[in-house]
């Protein structure tokens, strides 16, 4: 069996009974960052498993070769990410697609997700929403993609870059106007930080600001509830540790 495992996005207080009896029970472990999960694996005692192999970007097809004889051969086999749901703009979606094609089967085990995380924190509506991964990093090509969602009512959430967060605000401003917004950064870890406020308050605080972490932005959909005309005069950045 393949269990497709959720680990912590930064707390490890967040995996699941289920996740840890996978691992348990596991005689191969697919994963980006071998030394990340036998960190994890450590910190709950659970022994290495027989085999440990990289399953990355750009060796999908390869490890995924090998995966199969291994279930093909009846081994337990766990493909995890380095924090949240493998498939969730992380390597993972292409294993399953051959686990399909070759008549075989997984479980899915969910556990934490930055995604569903930062839009709870962001006090947006949650009632639907766009996850759109990591958005390009020309800028033409970075505006386009805000562009596609101007006219949709669905709340928008992204990964970005630490380095990139500024430009980030900067096209999603450009594209949508200036829509609330939150900023997360770290969710779950010791230094977790949330901002929120309009697009153009956002843009103010991370002009000049070095940020360190995993970043991921939520931002209104196409609702003059959540969008400030220009020249407006309200100010709504709320800002948490």
């Amino acid at each position: 069996m393949l269990y497709i495992t959720a680990t912590p996005i930064g707390n490890l207080g967040d995996i699941s009974e289920r996740a840890l009896e996978a691992f348990r029970t596991a005689e191969v472990v697919a994963c980006e960052d071998t030394r990340r999960t036998r960190q994890l694996l450590t910190h709950f005692d659970i022994p290495r498993p027989a085999q440990m192999i990289s399953y990355r970007e750009g060796m999908e097809r390869k490890a995924g070769t090998q995966l199969i004889r291994h279930l093909e051969a009846g081994r337990n086999v766990v493909l995890c990410s380095d924090g949240g749901a493998p498939g969730i703009s992380d390597p993972g979606y292409r294993l399953i697609n051959q686990v399909l094609e070759a008549g075989l089967e997984f479980t899915v085990i969910p556990g934490a997700s930055a995604v569903q995380t930062a839009l709870i924190y962001s006090g947006l509506s949650t009632s639907s929403y766009t996850f759109k991964g990591f958005p390009p990093r020309k800028k033409g090509a970075h505006v386009r993609f805000f562009e596609e969602e101007k006219e949709m009512p669905h709340t928008i959430v992204i990964f970005e870059s630490p380095h990139r967060v500024s430009k980030c605000l900067d096209a999603a401003y450009e594209a949508l106007g200036d829509r609330m917004a939150a900023v997360c950064i770290e969710l779950t870890k010791k230094f977790e930080r949330i901002s929120r406020g309009y697009l153009s308050d956002l843009q103010a605080e991370y002009t000049d600001r070095k940020v360190k972490g995993e970043v991921t932005i939520v931002i209104a959909g196409n609702n003059p509830k959540f969008h400030r005309e220009e020249g407006g005069s309200e100010q709504g950045t709320d800002r948490s540790v």
